[in-house]
């Protein structure tokens, strides 16, 4: 039977998109659209949790005839298990991205390299006093070493505790106390849920899922805060600036790169590369007008937010932004990078090239960036790209659309900046409800969804509702093409938020940068909790990711309801096939934590529920609804 043809105009909101997946289906390219239709339908052993795959006395598949594995686990042991075995997955991936950035900081304070260096010392004084590392009299460098060395040993077993609980509100951090759940170290909690989840040792399902929650709260608050951190230090704290977003960013007369991924440490490299005279003279001896940088995923957000520097695209744009025919490399470091991406370059005569040993793909071109050779592979990768520019067909050349004008760069110390050196207009503007509440749209994209509709739909209804919304990562081009990260944006607001940001001059819906950066929001939380002398639980505030896919997704979303902050998800884990579990996050964490999980697909009902949420943490800090 043949398969079912996709209706292209159902898969996307965005036109650029849909016009490159007729271009794909003209050339024959498959996408993640097709594959999807070629898995359908999923297991539902699988969607709901009850496969165990952990011993070679299975796999098990929990039923009602067989509601026992061989080892006689049940459905709610299995599941638990399962979800922290995901999420674990997720905090590894962020917080080796935090190991990597202090590797970097290490080589830089030790003299290992000259391509690297400290951009914002104010920044690293700053931090390293917060943490207890003295300052005075002492240089950035000596500094840097003992601060390098404070947040290694975030990832071990002997601090006790992660360095930024100093950041977290006293009435949590007692709270995580009595739950034992006070995130010790980041390695520690991830090889002990390893261990916990090995057959024969925790076979109590809320047990499991409370490590899980402590796991993922290492990732907050040490991985990615300190990736997060450290990144400002080496390159850079975000200021407000302007960049541009679509696939109309990719120039038909220019030797195009994109860089996707996660880690500024090759891209910014890369950006140095491609601005250095030989190769804009070489681009142009090759017949190109120069050469174009732009930015995929959270790579992308990187650049941009620090640079200004143009994104193409988010996670499922990638593999379409190829199909354009004009890229003539595709430069990658790790995380959220399609496998696919090698075929669809094969398809036309677009390179990829990886940088990281723990990130290789098949049929790419494996170029390894270490902290001493960084500008010597970034202009290695660059003239690789010039060098293509004449093995383009320029017949099949297709670039949609013109790009969307943004403005990004809004860290903590920007928004600070912005109100003047402190919270309080922004603390009077929520308490007289011109700012209603504040929630923060993060994550992915995920085939399963029209790509962007949740995102960009629940955007608008929230800034609608007075409500601030603050993006990272893949949502942060969903509403940059949209139009709402510009100032122009507050016509589409409440009154009470058009008057705020109408006299900041700032859009209602504010870029905070990549996925790491999440701890961002974490911090203005705390901060904002710090200040009014509650707990972060207490605060009008929410979290979402309405197209998720990754365990990166899952371990967020458990660390800020673990952090106090009710989080909406488009769809659930898959932990539907365990009671138990699955009313724990949905209303058990609630008592526990002062937050859960809200599931809900559609965009304006998930608005409404948030809305009432935020509407009852008002009226009982006695603010009216």
């Amino acid at each position: 039977m043949a398969e079912k043809k996709l209706n292209i105009d159902e898969l996307s909101i965005w036109d650029d998109a849909k016009q490159m997946l007729r271009k794909a289906e003209k050339d024959g390219v498959e996408t993640a659209w097709d594959r999807l239709q070629q898995q359908s339908p999923h297991c539902q052993f699988g969607e709901s949790g009850v496969c165990c795959r952990i011993c070679t006395m299975g796999p098990c598949r929990i039923s009602k005839k067989a509601p026992r594995g061989v080892c006689g686990a049940d459905a709610d042991v299995i599941v638990a298990r399962n979800f922290g075995r995901f999420v674990t997955g997720g905090a590894a991936g962020h917080s080796d991205h935090g190991r990597d950035c202090i590797e970097a900081l290490h080589a830089v304070a030790h003299g290992e390299t000259a391509d690297y260096s400290i951009k914002d010392t104010e920044k690293l004084l700053r931090i390293a006093e917060e943490v207890g590392i003295s300052t005075e009299n002492r240089e950035p460098l000596e500094v840097a070493k003992d601060l390098a060395a404070d947040f290694f040993e975030n990832y071990g077993s002997t601090k006790g505790e992660v360095s930024f609980i100093c950041r977290v509100p006293e009435k949590r951090q007692k709270l995580w106390a009595e739950l034992g759940i006070t995130p010790r170290g980041v390695d520690r909690e991830i090889a002990e849920m390893m261990h916990r989840t090995h057959m024969g040792c925790d076979n109590d399902a809320a047990n499991t899922m409370l490590h899980a929650a402590r796991t993922c709260l290492a990732d907050g608050w040490a991985g990615s805060m300190i990736a997060t951190e450290v990144s400002d230090i080496l390159f850079g704290t975000p200021t407000p600036r302007k960049a541009r977003v679509n696939l109309g960013v990719i120039k038909k007369d220019q030797v195009n790169i994109l860089v996707h991924g996660h880690n500024p440490i090759v891209s910014e490299k890369i950006l140095e590369a491609v601005n250095e005279a030989e190769f804009i003279a070489l681009a142009k001896e090759k017949g190109a007008a120069g050469i174009n940088l732009a930015g995929l995923c959270c790579t992308g957000n990187e650049l941009m937010m620090r640079q200004g520097i143009p994104m193409a695209g988010n996670h499922l744009m990638t593999e379409l932004a190829i199909v354009t025919g004009a890229v003539e490399l595709i430069v990658v470091d790790y995380q959220c990078i399609m496998p696919s991406l090698v075929q669809v370059g094969s398809c036309y005569h677009t390179k990829m090239v990886t940088t990281a040993d723990k990130a290789r793909f098949t049929g790419a071109e494996h170029i390894k960036f270490e902290m001493h050779n960084g500008m010597e592979q970034a202009r290695k990768v660059v003239r690789m790209a010039i060098e293509r520019y004449g093995m383009r067909d320029q017949a099949r050349v297709e670039i949609p659309g013109e790009p969307v004008d943004i403005v990004t760069g809004f860290s903590n110390e920007a928004i600070l900046q912005a109100l003047g050196g402190s919270l309080d207009p922004l603390i009077e503007a929520i308490k007289a409800g011109k700012i209603r509440g504040v929630v923060g749209i993060v994550g992915c994209n995920n085939p399963k969804y029209k790509h962007d509709y949740c995102n960009v739909n629940l955007t608008r209804e929230l800034i609608k509702k007075d409500i601030l919304v603050i993006v990272t990562g893949c949502v942060t081009i969903a509403a940059g093409k949209a139009g709402l990260l510009v100032p122009e944006a507050i016509d589409q607001a409440g009154p009470g938020l058009q008057e705020i940001c109408g006299a900041l001059g700032i859009p209602p819906v504010i870029h905070m940068g990549s996925c790491v950066d999440n701890a961002r929001i974490l911090q203005l939380c705390a901060l904002l909790a710090n200040e009014l002398g509650v707990d972060i639980s207490d605060l009008p505030v929410a979290a979402s990711s309405p197209e998720w896919y990754s365990e990166k997704a899952a371990a967020i979303g458990t660390y800020a309801v673990a952090s106090g902050i009710y989080t909406h998800l488009g769809h659930p884990p898959n932990i539907t096939g365990s009671e138990v579990v699955a009313n724990l996050a949905l209303s058990g964490l609630d008592d526990l934590v002062g937050a859960c999980f809200l599931i809900e697909p559609d965009p304006f009902k998930a608005a409404d529920l948030i809305d009432e949420r935020i509407k009852s943490k008002r009226t009982a800090l006695g603010l009216g609804a």
